[in-house]
């Protein structure tokens, strides 16, 4: 439980300064200037993609919605799959807590192996793949962005961080903590005897768990840690830090049915491929003794009988406080976007003023998981000829749409970015 306890506190003040970070990245720079620079179908598309969603803090299910919406907007085949792959196996806040626990060699593997494997996927893509761009659509509400003032985005920009990106990611993170303890405390130390030193069974092993499940960048890591500790290679680790993120069930689904069969098996084979071969990597370095792996791993457990200082334990109850803020009190309060609608999250609802207005439809949105989904529910519901106004509740999945437009077009606007309007 010592152990447990200092992982927590050592991780703490890297993730609340990564998230941070990522709310100043989400207030300050454009959302446009990410879909810019991808719609050529060439190999700087791939990279533009890459690089510009290696710092992005999207989870998971986050770069999801996010990629389709690049897509319907122009994006090229190749960029957003080189954008899939990237995005979710880093992030700011990720990187600061790799480096937190399992030091600079993890921390700087981790965002190069994103970046060669996310080349790897949208170069074949590209090359193989590859077809003319959806239709470009244009977001309405983007030139309101520019009225902002530069309090009015540190403001967004500490609701993103500590509001809702804690609540993206908190259940993640609390939910790897968790398993990570559980491992720790239950999984006797000769359970993984099996696979010291060995690549390819502890390589093996990860990948069936790994591909088919949810795994957040940052929840993978103190998994990552507790395997490491109980006898799973380096190499192994690295696997699971990188094929646990980028692959899972619902990605996998999404892009079968946006992008197709073919780049979905060339996206799922980049990332195998790719992670297997860092594994590799990693292990031969690792056991070679050029870099140890280990190091800060060791100074960990050594560390687990001693007392964090003050200043650690500061951020970690600042951290408790705040996904516990994220996590149980927003789920039960109303938010209001600032035009006068309001929106409620518990049974009941509170947009009644305009329920009898003939030019508006309320529905539910099946297939959202976090803010970014919402996000990109509204984006394209405001992209439909037609709209004029339309909200997204993530906890209650409900919209409300306002204008003389058609559900079929709704339903196929939201059909495009991965999710399912349910009447």
């Amino acid at each position: 439980m010592n152990q447990f306890i200092h992982l927590i506190n050592e991780m703490s003040p890297y993730l609340l300064l990564g998230f941070f970070i990522a709310g100043v990245m989400h207030a300050f720079i454009p959302g446009r200037y990410y879909s810019k620079y991808l719609s050529k179908p060439n190999f700087m598309s791939v990279l533009n993609a890459a690089i510009l969603g290696i710092p992005l803090p999207l989870c998971s299910c986050g770069v999801i919605p996010t990629a389709m919406s690049l897509r319907k907007e122009g994006a090229s085949k190749g960029a957003v799959t080189s954008f899939l792959i990237a995005t979710p196996q880093t992030g700011v806040d990720s990187i600061l807590a790799t480096y937190s626990i399992m030091g600079w060699p993890f921390a700087i593997v981790r965002p190069i192996a994103a970046l060669v494997t996310s080349l790897l996927g949208g170069a074949v893509v590209s090359a193989v793949d590859e077809k003319v761009n959806p239709e470009v659509h244009t977001d309405k509400k983007s030139a309101s962005a520019a009225t902002k003032t530069f309090w009015d985005r540190i403001v967004e920009a500490l609701r993103y961080a500590f509001v809702d990106m804690m609540g993206d990611i908190g259940k993640w993170l609390v939910i790897g903590l968790v398993v990570a303890g559980a491992i720790t405390l239950l999984v006797p130390d000769s359970f993984f005897a099996v696979f010291q030193s060995n690549t390819w069974a502890s390589m093996l092993l990860v990948l069936c768990l790994a591909v088919p499940m949810y795994l957040c960048a940052t929840g993978s890591i103190p998994i990552a840690v507790a395997l490491m500790l109980k006898g799973l290679t380096p190499g192994a680790a690295l696997v699971l830090l990188m094929a646990g993120p980028a692959c899972n069930m619902a990605s996998i689904l999404v892009v079968r049915k946006v992008l197709g069969n073919k780049t979905l098996w060339l996206y799922l084979a980049s990332i195998i491929v790719g992670a297997v071969g860092f594994g590799c990597l990693i292990d031969m370095l690792h056991f070679n003794g050029v870099v140890d792996f280990l190091g800060q791993l060791k100074n960990t457990a050594a560390c687990c009988h001693e007392d964090s200082d003050y200043f650690n334990w500061i951020f970690t109850v600042a951290l408790v406080a705040l996904l516990f803020n994220a996590l149980v009190l927003q789920r039960h309060k109303c938010s209001c976007h600032g035009d006068g609608d309001c929106h409620c999250h518990d049974d009941h609802d509170c947009k009644t003023n305009n329920d009898n207005d003939m030019n508006t439809m309320i529905f539910h949105i099946e297939g959202m998981a976090c803010s970014h989904c919402r996000a990109a529910a509204e984006k394209a519901l405001l992209s439909v000829p037609g709209v004029e106004s339309a909200q997204v509740d993530l906890p209650t999945r409900q919209a409300v749409v306002k204008g003389d437009v058609s559900e079929d077009a709704l339903r196929e606007a939201l059909d495009q970015v991965g999710f399912k309007l349910v009447d």
